[in-house]
């Protein structure tokens, strides 16, 4: 009987950041540690299909798609068909483990993924799992509400509105004049339930407003149009732990483009400095922030947290938190760990260890009848 603990590292999923999730699962394939564990890759098409290969090379050395019916076995059309909700962990189980999945390790982005979807179906599964739980995911999803709490908190945001697509296509002469009735531009225009930079545009007009709507659109029936911060540095944290957070130092983002975009981000040479070349002071008050906003949404786990600061004031924005941030090669969360003196391989082992650490704290409470 081995004492590998056995990890099922989920990934793909049908959102548009399939293709992030399929290079962050490489990244964390490559770092886990095999003496330690067995790695069970279960892969998400863009169409929902589960898929397992008893090879974990294999499977994520391709498209997922080209995999289904190639000596791997699908597991469920969907994850919201019956057999996905109820059979999946243990077919997985069954057929390739003959034992149970000690941890799942999400490494999924965007809708299904991020938001407590997967989050909610390993709980009623009674699997540990890698990251934040149900709540803090599906809060740390929605731009708009993120933002709502935030405020409540008495954390510093941008100005910013939300706009529902139904409105917006039904009236959008009216909804983009009630937008510059209360923001100015420049502004930021975002679908509310995406992460990796998608969808995202900067609107300096009418005209470039009207098309930054309809390309949010696309995405998302929610959108959020924000201020945008004058002179603005991009600066990042990493966050981890469940009940006594710990924070990484912090880094900037120098885009290669305008400004931080899904090409920028992954398509282009946009520069990263670990740590930011930014004084004491700022990197401490922008610790406790990060800290505050991981609390603020109830988070555990982890959850990179971005700001942005006025290049001129040093006046500081809390942008957005992530609950499962980018664990590919270029990512800032693992390379800011490995900053802070926690190297990649440490970083999943912690990781690891709180998951357990909180399905025991969350296992240990009465059943009420």
């Amino acid at each position: 009987m081995s004492d590998k603990l056995r990890v099922g590292l989920l990934f793909g999923g049908r959102s548009a950041e399939h293709d992030v999730s399929v290079v962050s699962a490489r990244s964390v394939l490559s770092a886990l540690d095999s003496k330690k564990y067995e790695v069970v890759p279960i892969g998400i098409t863009r169409d929902g299909q589960w898929i397992v290969d008893a090879d974990p090379q294999r499977l994520l050395a391709n498209q997922l798609e080209p995999m289904a019916g190639a000596g791997s076995t699908a597991l469920a059309a969907s994850p919201q068909d019956a057999l996905a909700r109820s059979e999946v962990l243990k077919k997985v189980e069954g057929d390739f483990l003959h034992a149970g999945l000690d941890v799942v390790f999400p490494v999924l982005h965007g809708p299904n993924g991020e938001d407590g979807s997967i989050q909610g179906f390993l709980q009623v599964a009674g699997v540990p799992y890698v990251g934040c739980d149900v709540l803090s995911s599906a809060l740390g999803m929605d731009k708009i509400v993120q933002k709502r709490l935030f405020d409540h908190a008495g954390l510093p945001i941008v100005d910013c509105l939300a706009v529902q697509r139904l409105r917006w296509r039904a009236d959008p002469v009216a909804q983009i004049s009630e937008i510059e009735g209360k923001l100015s531009y420049p502004l930021f225009v975002k679908p509310a339930g995406l992460g990796s930079s998608v969808g995202i545009s900067k609107a300096s007009n009418r005209e470039e407003l009207e098309q930054a709507l309809r390309q949010a659109a696309r995405f998302g029936r929610r959108i959020i149009v924000e201020a945008a911060v004058p002179h603005a540095r991009e600066i990042e944290l990493s966050v981890l732990g469940n009940d006594d957070p710990a924070v990484s130092v912090p880094g900037e983002i120098v885009a290669a483009h305008e400004f931080y975009d899904y090409a920028a981000k992954y398509e282009a040479d946009s520069a990263l400095h670990i740590p930011a070349p930014i004084e004491e002071g700022l990197t401490k008050e922008l610790q406790a922030l990060a800290i505050r906003a991981f609390q603020a949404l109830e988070c555990c786990g982890m959850a990179r947290v971005d700001f942005l600061v006025d290049g001129e004031t040093n006046r500081i924005y809390l942008n957005e938190i992530n609950t499962i941030p980018g664990f590919t090669p270029i990512s800032m969360y693992p390379k800011l760990w490995e900053a802070s003196g926690l190297p990649y391989p440490k970083l999943l082992d912690e990781l690891i260890r709180l998951a357990q650490e909180r399905y025991r704290d969350v296992s240990d409470q009465e059943t009420v009848r």
